[in-house]
């Protein structure tokens, strides 16, 4: 059973704790997927414009399903753009504003916008995030196409405001755990499983030959979806229960370590 797509998420996955990755191990494995035939796909709640950093050598020829699945681009061609209605957009930002101690941050294509009032510390923590990132007045007037908004929330609130949230907007909006102090609103349906599903439909690739990696609640429909499913060693028990397997630690070089199997054949893709 051949593996045709390899989906990494980034934080806490592909990425080390330090935000990086061994780029020479990476690119020589990459020369070898295409030799192969296998397609690489990054799927993150991240920004496009953040996520094509991490890739400058191939950028221009894989695929990103960005902004959780908002945002899905195949070799710098736009595959899909969800997108909120300005009514819906109006009512999710109205509703957020209401709710003390977080800081909202609402995902465009062009850019993102976050408040001016907020934080310098935040302003900061969002821009390692946030490539495009615009301080705005207000949340009221944009000419742009939005498909998420992402929340700073401390950690041991994040069950109650999830809560709140999808009392409210789950009409409109889903909340998902994204790690690191963060929630994600997204368009019901438009997760990563979905931005990779229209990526398989593009290439014909079936569930059973995608190999995917996550390790937070944004990660589950995915993790779900795929035939090889990997929950890294550092994820949480809710989301290791959703995976078929486990791979190290994220410090560990944990997805390389699977890659180089599913390369070489080796136990579970032979």
């Amino acid at each position: 059973m051949g593996i045709k797509l390899i989906a990494v998420d980034m934080d806490g996955t592909f990425l080390s704790d330090m935000k990086a990755y061994n780029r020479e191990r990476f690119l020589q494995q990459y020369a070898r997927m295409k030799e192969q035939g296998i397609k690489f796909v990054v799927a993150s709640g991240n920004q496009y414009y953040q996520l094509i950093s991490f890739f400058p050598e191939i950028a221009h020829e894989i695929a990103f399903v960005a902004e959780n699945g908002g945002w899905v681009v195949n070799a710098g061609e736009d595959v899909f753009n969800g997108e909120l209605t300005q009514t819906q957009f109006a009512t999710v930002a109205k509703y957020l504003l209401t709710l003390p101690d977080i800081e909202v941050i609402a995902c465009g294509k062009g850019s993102a916008y976050t408040l001016k009032s907020y934080s310098d510390d935040f302003h900061t923590l969002a821009a390692k995030y946030y490539h495009r990132l615009e301080k705005v007045d207000n949340f009221d007037k944009f000419n742009d196409i939005f498909f998420k908004f992402g929340l700073n929330v401390s950690d041991a609130e994040i069950p109650r405001i999830q809560a709140l949230i999808h009392a409210e907007l789950s009409d409109v909006m889903v909340p998902v755990h994204t790690g690191n102090g963060s929630i994600d609103l997204i368009i019901p349906g438009i997760h990563k499983a979905n931005g990779l599903r229209l990526l398989q439909q593009l290439w014909g690739i079936e569930d059973h030959e995608v190999l995917a990696f996550g390790d937070s609640g944004n990660d589950i429909e995915m993790l779900k979806q795929a035939g090889f499913s990997f929950a890294m060693a550092n994820a949480g028990d809710h989301i290791k229960a959703v995976a078929r397997f486990e791979a190290p630690h994220n410090n560990a070089e944990g997805v390389l370590e699977i890659i180089e199997k599913a390369l070489n054949h080796e136990a579970p893709f032979h």
